[in-house]
């Protein structure tokens, strides 16, 4: 990914949705790169300290300018050459344009190694969730909900659950390349990514994102980026204060090769300047309630891709503006794949578990599992939208939902923290319980 200050104007035609850029608009030609012509230009906020001689690069205090004097622009290229530190060092001088070049590492869906059965299934997840959650009507109602995936198959998902379920098209998104219609993909881990948000958040509006290819197709974290600007448009257009926009991502890298090293400027994995970890943190300070599965690298049964030899809970899957989800089966008992922290950007994560390695949606066949930590970050998101159908982002900001969350979590494990549950089981009648507080205490408008 390379990032570039060309100038107001340029950015101002990047930004503006009307305007048609192309990646030689803005950067024109790069010795020793070569740009992909199919990446359309993205604009990248700035980071700004949120109060004088605050650090700007703080995901958890920055504030985020969009103004085109503010913004940059991201495109994506391949260097050509072997020696990638000398190319790296020749453009930083050659080009003053060029702010940034970052890794742009794979990312891939995170299922897990199966041979186990279910354990409960998906009406459990109900039983424990969802009908708490329904009780103060906390069903998802108005709320979008995202997830950046594989694509949906809505005619699946329908199917399943007994119950029509459809796509936003207008509101959803996919990258260049990606054929197919939204709601129509192959049924595949994002069918079953969507039927799980809709265990929880049954009347949620789901956007289709399948930023994640079938295999042998390679997914780019720069599409992650792209989405994530879409997303951000989406927001926008909503009334400002009635907010609600919830973004599912059961994806995350799962080795070092294909990042720079940390330390690195253009490192992925551990540094908060990367492009994705500060959209990330934008989406967020704009109203939109983001979760990540923690993935599925735990001790006990690590998926074969695992490939960090330590802290495998890295980039976005750690960001501290986002819910990182780790995975507990309908009895409550952690499941071995569940990754563990410290993370990479937080140290404290996962934030929370939730269920996972039920029956379900059938995506993989009628006997096998909704699975992997990829299972329990829907489950969240879901009761993330059932949450947001009583309380906008406005009345309850993302950062202080995460807090209600973690606060009203059941504790497993050792007390208090830790990383293998973070701060606990979601609890459902725990929310429920602090919403009806806050009501009762008037600050509800």
């Amino acid at each position: 990914m390379i990032q570039m200050r060309p100038g107001p104007d340029v950015v101002a035609a990047v930004i503006d949705p009307g305007v048609t850029t192309t990646a030689a608009d803005v950067a024109g030609p790069i010795p020793g790169i070569a740009l992909d012509p199919g990446f359309e230009p993205v604009a990248v906020p700035r980071p700004q300290p949120a109060a004088p001689g605050a650090d700007p690069l703080s995901l958890e205090t920055a504030r985020f300018s969009m103004a085109p004097e503010h913004a940059s622009v991201l495109v994506r290229g391949e260097i050509q050459d072997y020696d990638v530190a000398s190319r790296y060092a020749m453009l930083a001088l050659a080009r003053p344009d060029i702010v940034g070049i970052s890794s742009d590492p794979a990312i891939e869906a995170l299922p897990t190694c199966g041979g186990d059965g279910p354990v409960g299934d998906w009406h459990d997840v109900q039983a424990k969730l969802t009908d708490h959650l329904g009780s103060e009507g906390m069903d998802g109602d108005g709320v979008a909900l995202a997830i950046l995936d594989t694509g949906i198959n809505v005619a699946h998902v329908s199917r399943i659950l007994g119950q029509d379920v459809t796509v936003d098209a207008a509101r959803s998104w996919k990258p260049a390349g990606v054929t197919g219609n939204f709601g129509q993909f192959p049924v595949d881990h994002g069918s079953m990514c969507a039927f799980d948000t809709r265990i929880t958040a049954p009347r949620a509006t789901l956007l289709d994102i399948p930023v994640l290819r079938p295999k042998p197709l390679l997914a780019l974290l720069s599409d992650a980026v792209a989405a994530f600007a879409h997303l951000r448009g989406v927001l926008d257009a909503m009334p400002e204060d009635g907010r609600s926009l919830v973004v599912s991502n059961s994806w995350g890298s799962f080795s070092p090769a294909s990042d720079f090293p940390p330390g690195h400027p253009g490192n992925y994995s551990d540094n908060p300047a990367h492009p994705f970890n500060l959209a990330v943190s934008a989406l967020e300070q704009a109203g939109a309630d983001i979760l990540f599965a923690a993935g599925n690298c735990g001790r006990e049964c690590p998926d074969a891709r695992c490939a960090f030899p330590d802290r495998p809970l890295n980039g976005a899957n750690s960001h501290p503006r986002a819910l990182s989800v780790g995975g507990v089966d309908t009895r409550g008992a952690r499941v071995g794949y569940s990754s563990e922290g410290p993370g990479r950007l937080s140290r404290r994560k996962p934030d929370v578990c939730t269920f996972t390695h039920f029956a379900g949606s059938q995506a993989f066949g009628p006997d096998e599992p909704d699975t992997g930590t990829s299972a329990a970050c829907p489950v969240a998101a879901g009761v993330v939208a059932a949450v947001r159908s009583q309380l906008s982002a406005t009345e309850l900001p993302p950062a202080d939902l995460r807090t209600l969350l973690r606060r009203t979590a059941d504790d497993l494990g050792m007390a208090g923290f830790d990383f293998k549950f973070g701060y606990g089981m979601v609890d459902a009648a725990g929310i429920v319980e602090a919403v009806r507080r806050r009501r009762k205490n008037g600050r509800r408008h």
